[in-house]
């Protein structure tokens, strides 16, 4: 059975830091690009973050410079570095497993991050 566990979420200040975790499991997880995803209340789902299979990293524009991405496939886990955090950074994040040949898709249930003083 494949299970995405995110954690890390939570309350923090504009310009706050938070570190996001997804721990997989019941997948070759080294074979498995993986994406944090956000939906922010009455929008559409949008790509924060990925990292490859061979390590390479792509951000949306609007998190370029604050966030990092980062994967150890020894642990099975991905992690997201967010620093600089704003308001509009508020959505419930989500992490993605996408098979490097694009056969299978898995998601976790979510953790939220809320932006506010």
């Amino acid at each position: 059975q494949v299970q995405l566990v995110e954690s890390g979420g939570g309350l923090v200040q504009p310009g706050g830091s938070l570190r996001l975790s997804c721990a997989a499991s019941g997948i070759t997880f080294s074979t498995y690009h993986m994406d944090w995803y956000r939906q922010a209340p009455g929008k559409e789902r949008e790509l924060v973050a990925r990292t490859t299979i061979n390590g390479r990293t792509t951000y949306a524009d609007s998190v370029q410079g604050r966030f990092t991405i980062s994967r150890d496939n020894a642990k099975k886990t991905v992690y997201l570095q967010m620093n600089g955090l704003k308001p509009e950074d508020t959505a419930v994040y989500y992490c993605r497993a996408q098979r490097f040949t694009l056969t299978n898709d898995y998601w976790g249930q979510g953790t939220q991050v809320t932006v506010s003083s």
